[in-house]
């Protein structure tokens, strides 16, 4: 454990979205960090307009974070531009002189930023870190982590999927990062194959990492108040209820608005099928449970309040809709409190799992079998991409049944799950000495 204050540097997760996956991310990612280095001076860096300070509770401590603002813009003149600040990284590399090097580069405050932080860890928002979104997101994840390594920072990437990479391009990217990382963590399996496979033993085995997505170690909190809509008491969460998360992004049929990830069956009538099933064949309660919030169309707060005006005078007072704001940790407090639970968005069902509810996994890509299949988990995801409507509710209502022994075996797993997480960038052996501190630039 390093004896003097460190500065750490995270990428790829920020709270300054609507997406509480990525929120929970930002949180993992900063637990992950204080458990090593309790006294870590720790920035985010990310895209956003602005700059803030905000404050982190770490087991009753307050941590002051800064939130640092790049800009992905066509705007090349703008002073945090990434373009211009990679631009300006690697023209200064032609100075032959390390402190003129150094104190060049820190007329710019960001880059001035980067050159103090001893340590760069990136979870390019978890599942970003491939080309399966696109070329433009993998480079606007990527170009963070580049930026980093032409100043000679150390970077860690933490647990995180990583791959599919289809095209040379991205491979080119993807191998040249991987390279040069410290540590590379994958949250599954499958991601050391494809970190081994790209690099051809270019890294030695200890440097390509498993370790449990980071959100499986993110405390509840309980919320100051709760708004549940259409159930008979509308500020609790009644007993035995089956929270049900509806995916906003699905019900759009992916950013293409074409099914793009495949499913054989429309997302809506899955959701719809489910409700009626479980309400009508086993007398259960549901409540609707959004995770990314907001008025966008992949809001997952329009498609609930969708789903719920669609059934409400059907189903009255045995189908809920959770309104209202409320943050990563709140949120996974209310998942906390149901007792079984279905979601389309991973970090949901993480937030069920990690509070030892049996959680059903709607799966439209390859990450969520491998992050379910690392706790044992993989017979809890259903994969409309593969199965038809009856096939995934036969299976729900099957692990619904058995759902008393699914909790006993997550009660079990989690404490070693969060054990391994918490001990992540200790384990690492990443000492930090004077080289460390004053690498060159």
């Amino acid at each position: 454990m390093a004896k003097e204050p460190i500065t750490v540097c995270i990428l790829g997760a920020t709270f300054n979205t609507p997406n509480l996956g990525v929120s929970v991310l930002a949180a993992g990612a900063i637990r992950c960090v204080l458990h090593s280095y309790p006294n870590a001076r720790i920035i985010q860096l990310d895209y956003a307009q602005e700059g803030h300070s905000f404050q982190f509770v770490h087991h009753d401590r307050s941590i002051p974070v800064r939130f640092v603002n790049l800009r992905f813009s066509k705007k090349f003149y703008l002073r945090n531009n990434i373009a211009f600040l990679m631009a300006l990284a690697l023209a200064s590399k032609l100075i032959p002189f390390p402190k003129l090097r150094r104190r060049i580069l820190a007329k710019n405050g960001y880059l001035k930023e980067i050159l103090q932080t001893d340590l760069v860890v990136s979870l390019a928002g978890g599942d970003s870190f491939s080309d399966i979104y696109g070329i433009r997101r993998l480079l606007y994840t990527s170009l963070p982590q580049l930026l980093a390594l032409s100043m000679g920072k150390r970077l860690i990437l933490l647990p995180q999927t990583i791959g599919p990479f289809r095209y040379r391009f991205s491979q080119a990217i993807a191998r040249f990062i991987l390279t040069k990382a410290e540590i590379v963590y994958s949250r599954d399996a499958n991601g050391q194959n494809v970190t081994r496979a790209l690099l051809r033993s270019r890294m030695r085995e200890d440097e390509v990492r498993f370790c449990y997505d980071l959100g499986f170690d993110v405390d509840p909190v309980l919320p100051a108040s709760l708004m549940v809509a259409g159930l008979a008491n509308e500020r609790m969460i009644p007993s035995g209820v089956i929270g049900l998360n509806v995916s906003g992004l699905l019900m759009m049929g992916g950013y293409d608005q074409n099914n793009m990830f495949g499913l054989k069956v429309p997302y809506e009538k899955l959701v719809t099928g489910l409700i009626e099933f479980l309400i009508e064949e086993r007398s259960a309660t549901v409540l609707l449970i959004p995770h990314v919030l907001g008025s966008h169309g992949e809001s997952d707060s329009g498609a609930c309040e969708r789903v719920f005006e669609a059934l409400k005078s059907k189903y009255e007072g045995k189908l809920g809709v959770l309104r209202g704001e409320y943050d990563y940790a709140e949120t996974k407090y209310v998942i906390g409190r149901c007792d079984f639970f279905i979601g389309a968005r991973m970090h949901a069902c993480i937030g069920a799992l990690s509070q030892s509810v049996p959680a059903i996994s709607i799966a439209y890509s390859d990450k969520f079998i491998g992050v379910m299949k690392s706790i044992g988990a993989q017979d809890l995801v259903i994969d409309p991409r593969g199965m038809d409507q009856n096939a995934m509710i036969q299976m729900v209502d099957t692990i619904y049944q058995r759902r008393a022994t699914v909790r006993a075996q997550l009660e079990q797993k989690m404490p070693l799950v969060k054990k391994t997480i918490r001990g992540a960038l200790r384990d690492a052996n990443t000492p930090f000495s004077m080289r460390c501190i004053s690498a060159s630039v």
